[in-house]
């Protein structure tokens, strides 16, 4: 029986190895990751309860708990919509470039190249913006403990940039040196997230003696913004999608995977579905437990979160406590969201999306892992904490440019697998795990979702607003679009190359290539949606 399993599985690593040389790659990455692996180091990265504590200001001053609570519900609806559409589209085409890749096989060819380069840009941006984030959260968390135990010590916050800097750089050497542990790390963190959230929600709904009232949870609306409660509610939109983010994940691993056509849509899917159920009882406990709004929202550890925990538990050492076990998740995904956005440097390095892409596309032989892009990932991370050190909104301005670069790089492939259908030209997709004629309504929903909210980012948080407390989302995007304009005519026009695109579509299951001309099958018949 072992035999055959080795068998197995040595067989589905040929097929995916197969399948990634028919876009023009070899295997350079080890494939240790199994299912239970990829889901925790989705989850890791995703895990939504961590990510909505860590943001949980942004909830408290725009809406206060009706709005975190029902958008997150809303968000979480549609945001299925967009994963189970990643995941039809990954499970066709399992390469690290995800969405970039996507959008460069299934755009129409005039065009392809030039929105796969964008698209990569937007992609790239979000990754390492919301490494930058999580680096934030986790210096947050330990200098917010550090002042509940010493309320004389006063937060600065060049002080939160520069543990932000030693979190990264902690995260790059786990990711060069212990490469190997990933998967393993990945397991282990599934079970720890699961037990902190167990007794995280324990702790402080069995401690708490003064617990807010279902009105107060579900319905007072609270506005810190100093706008009207119309555009303060579409602010507070911001924390619930910051929360709900991330779950590509899996597919800039699947190099790293084993049978990857298969596991990695799974582990896409199961990530949201996981992350919408923790947030939900999260949030609900959480408001449930929330002492004086305005002593929330204003506390001295710069950490609402651990402000409950204290208020809750009337105990430093038991808030610092469940404080400590959400400080280990974010540490943990920090080493994750870099191997994550090293994995899609490296990917669109090989493809000559970057300058000095010759050397980023490196592969470090003997540990098998991206050492440059790894050290290219790290420098981007600690430029974009070091926006704090000017201006006093620099978190959300991160938080923003993160999830709006994550949301742009989901759009692009669900755009043009509209268009394509519209048209009548769109491929079909071979992959084992598919949408069927359910297909189109979930891009279009998952579309229109991303589109608004790629929108509201760019809102300015807090009113009067000036240079200090200004939401730089737009700039910042706009320099990013720029410069990947200017690339693009520069340079990448002539060497960005992208998948092989030669090749119109792949039957995974079968190992094989299924001609798709003009809208029209293997069969010369034209696609209905039930085949799409």
């Amino acid at each position: 029986m072992s035999t055959a399993r080795e068998t197995k599985v040595f067989d589905d690593e040929v097929r995916e190895d197969a399948v990634l040389e028919k876009f023009g790659y070899q295997q350079e990455l080890r494939r240790s990751f199994g299912l239970l692996g990829m889901i925790g180091f989705a989850f890791s990265i995703v895990t939504s309860w961590t990510a909505l504590g860590g943001v949980l200001i942004v909830g408290v001053e725009s809406g206060g708990p009706p709005v975190m609570i029902w958008s997150w519900i809303g968000i979480s609806v549609v945001t299925l919509a967009v994963a189970y559409s990643m995941a039809e589209i990954c499970s066709a085409y399992p390469v690290a470039g995800g969405q970039y890749s996507w959008v460069a096989v299934l755009a129409p060819p005039s065009v392809a190249r030039g929105l796969s380069y964008v698209t990569g840009w937007f992609m790239l941006t979000g990754i390492l913006a919301m490494g930058a984030v999580n680096n934030f959260i986790g210096a947050n968390f330990i200098l917010g403990m550090a002042n509940l135990s010493n309320p004389s010590y006063v937060i600065e916050r060049w002080h939160t940039a520069l543990l932000s800097y030693a979190i990264a750089i902690l995260a790059a050497i786990a990711n060069i040196y212990g490469p190997h542990l990933l998967d393993k790390l990945s397991r282990g963190m599934m079970i720890w997230n699961i037990l902190s959230f167990l007794i995280v929600i324990i702790t402080i709904l069995a401690t708490n003696d003064h617990k807010q009232t279902p009105s107060f949870v579900f319905h007072d609306f609270q506005n810190f913004t100093g706008f009207g409660t119309g555009f303060t509610a579409i602010l507070g939109l911001l924390q619930s999608a910051f929360g709900m983010c991330c779950y590509d994940a899996p597919a800039h691993m699947t190099e790293e995977m084993k049978n990857a056509s298969r596991e990695a849509p799974k582990a896409i899917v199961m990530s949201v579905y996981i992350g919408a159920v923790t947030g939900f009882i999260f949030l609900i406990s959480i408001c449930f437990c929330i002492g004086d709004i305005d002593a929330t929202a204003g506390s001295a550890t710069g950490v609402p979160l651990i402000q409950i925990f204290f208020d809750s538990t009337n105990s430093v050492v038991g808030a610092c406590f469940l404080a400590s076990l959400i400080t280990v998740i974010v540490l943990v995904c920090a080493m994750f969201l870099l191997a994550e956005g090293s994995r899609s440097l490296f990917a669109f390095a090989r493809d000559h999306g970057l300058p000095f892409s010759h050397i980023f596309a490196k592969v470090e032989k003997k540990r098998q892992v991206p050492v440059y892009a790894i050290l290219l990932a790290l420098g981007v991370q600690m430029a974009l904490n070091s926006i704090y050190f000017g201006t006093v909104t620099g978190f959300n301005t991160v938080i923003s440019i993160a999830t709006e670069g994550f949301y742009l790089s989901y759009a692009m492939p669900l755009l043009v697998r509209i268009l394509a259908r519209l048209s009548g030209h769109a491929k079909v997709l071979q992959g084992p795990y598919t949408l069927g004629k359910y297909g189109i309504v979930l891009n279009v929903v998952g579309f229109l979702f991303l589109l608004f909210a790629s929108i509201t980012f760019n809102f300015p948080t807090v009113n009067p607003v000036d240079e200090e407390n200004m939401n730089y989302t737009s700039a910042a995007i706009g320099v990013i679009g720029l410069i990947s304009a200017v690339t693009w005519f520069t340079t990448g026009r002539k060497r960005f190359t992208g998948p092989d695109t030669g090749i119109a579509n792949i039957n995974i299951a079968e190992g094989m290539e299924v001609p798709v001309v003009d809208g029209r099958g293997s069969n010369g018949a034209p696609m209905e949606k039930a085949d799409l």
